[in-house]
């Protein structure tokens, strides 16, 4: 009984890392798209405007 306790918390813990991972790494990734975006219109943007 105990062991089936221990592997329904050790899944659900599983479950929770596993959807913080890929809300954390989503929103890393996107925050790294607005900066390079960003970044380059910052630098490029004035080239363009003519």
């Amino acid at each position: 009984m105990e062991n089936e306790d221990k592997n329904s918390k050790l899944k659900l813990w599983f479950k929770r890392v596993g959807i913080g991972g890929l809300i954390f790494f989503t929103v890393k990734g996107l925050v790294w798209l607005a900066v390079f975006y960003f970044g380059a219109d910052a630098i490029f943007g004035s080239c363009s405007q003519k």
